[in-house]
């Protein structure tokens, strides 16, 4: 059972108070209590069965321009004296930084909305192992499917944040996964691919069938491969690719990258770096949005956030400490993003297809070969060739490559937008990047 938020704010209180007392001038304190449970199946026997059970205080004391941090598992009274006061001793003689402090006061959340974020149903352990034996053995009613791997976690966690501002909330969230990974043979090839749902709610996530017959056609569909040449080609990214151009983006943008100099997007504020069709929109307020929040890990107001309109960079992600360095208020994104989208493009995937005689569709990456100081990127990939607006034949063994600053600008979005987890895209298309084959 998760601990309730009078238990969590009695703690956070207790912190608090102990901190001011020991001569710290301000203090922050989250404390947290998770339970993750999870079964994972191999071949349709049960591999593994998991539960772990976290309960946590994290502290942050200032002395003027001085801070530290301290956390534990341990939430007795005595150890979190002990906790306190190394870290106010610490703080003492910790080197003052002028950008260290707590969020202005007239930022914090005041009316904390309930998003709807927390699911008080409870999936038992034999009902997780019946969706997974579904899952798992709907997926091999091919025979061209030789192995299968999957798993069912269950995620309930509460959480409170304190600060000596007089700041005190927090609220619970849930999230269901089931993920399922298959590998497929023939006489040619042997190939892997997988999906997965996540929710909030038990109840929206897919089911065991559908998650089946999705990863196992996406698993056949990749056999027999061919390779290809290196040639200057478009590019069109698969929704779950796609949506790491926005990771990216959102690394770009955090005003810790952009506040060090280490960000190709450094000084870009106000200029055109999409073309004018983009628009990427941070929203925190969606009902059941896996990354939904009221406010963020600082305790600052979230709301809705144009990041990019009509092509042009209008803010980054700032956080109290970065935003100071920068001159800049706070948006309420310490932490980073919440539930991040590009809005809807023009055409239809059909279209954005037949949008040229010769492209290839990108599904699925190998590599971490982004450079944010630069921009370059350069990833091994797989996916198909696409002729006239027909999938022809799957390829592996090539390189994709550009930089961001290009490939931003070259970018055209269809209009299929669906919000499955925190950060959604449509299918993309980047024109004209290079791919190194055979």
């Amino acid at each position: 059972m998760i601990k309730d938020q009078e238990y969590l704010k009695d703690k956070a209180s207790y912190c608090l108070d102990l901190a001011k007392k020991l001569g710290a001038t301000s203090a922050s304190v989250s404390v947290g209590h998770s339970i993750s449970e999870s079964v994972s199946f191999r071949n349709k026997v049960l591999d593994e069965s998991n539960r772990s059970d976290n309960l946590g205080v994290s502290i942050t004391t200032y002395i003027d321009k001085k801070k530290s941090s301290i956390s534990s598992s341990n939430l007795l009274d005595e150890n979190i004296k002990t906790l306190i006061e190394k870290c106010v001793e610490t703080t003492k003689i910790t080197p003052e930084d002028e950008f260290n402090g707590l969020p202005d006061k007239n930022l914090l959340a005041k009316n904390v909305k309930d998003l709807n974020l927390y699911d008080e149903s409870h999936i038992e352990n034999d009902k997780k192992i019946e969706y997974l034996k579904e899952l798992e053995t709907v997926t091999s009613e091919n025979k061209k499917i030789v192995n299968t791997e999957s798993g069912f976690t269950e995620n309930k966690s509460n959480f409170i944040l304190a600060t000596s501002d007089g700041f005190c909330d927090g609220y619970k969230t849930s999230s269901f996964t089931a993920s399922c990974v298959a590998v497929a043979k023939d006489d040619k090839s042997m190939e892997r691919d997988y999906d997965y749902t996540s929710k909030c709610f038990l109840s929206d996530i897919k089911s065991s069938s559908k998650l089946a017959k999705e990863t196992r056609e996406k698993t056949i569909k990749k056999l027999n491969p061919k390779k290809i040449g290196s040639e200057k080609i478009n590019i069109i990214f698969d929704k779950r690719i796609a949506s790491s151009l926005l990771s990216t983006f959102a690394g770009a943008i955090n005003s810790s990258a952009i506040s060090r100099g280490t960000s190709f997007l450094k000084d870009k504020l106000n200029e055109q770096i999409f073309s004018p069709t983009i628009n990427i929109i941070d929203q925190p307020d969606i009902p059941k949005g896996l990354g939904s929040r009221p406010f963020d890990s600082e305790g600052v107001e979230t709301g809705i956030l144009e990041l990019v309109e009509n092509g042009s960079l209008k803010s980054y992600l700032i956080d109290t400490y970065n935003g100071k360095k920068l001159n800049l208020k706070s948006n309420g994104r310490c932490g980073g993003t919440s539930n991040l989208f590009f809005e809807n493009g023009e055409l239809s995937f059909n279209e954005l297809l037949k949008s040229n005689s010769k492209m290839i569709y990108v599904t699925e990456t190998i590599g971490h070969g982004t450079n944010l100081v630069t921009g370059d990127y350069s990833v091994g990939a797989t996916g198909f060739l696409i002729e006239d607006g027909e999938f022809k034949y799957p390829i592996n063994e090539f390189t994709i490559a550009g930089n961001f600053k290009e490939m931003f600008k070259n970018l055209t979005l269809a209009n299929d937008l669906e919000f499955e987890f925190s950060t959604n895209s449509p299918t993309a298309m980047i024109e004209g990047m290079v791919v190194a084959g055979k």
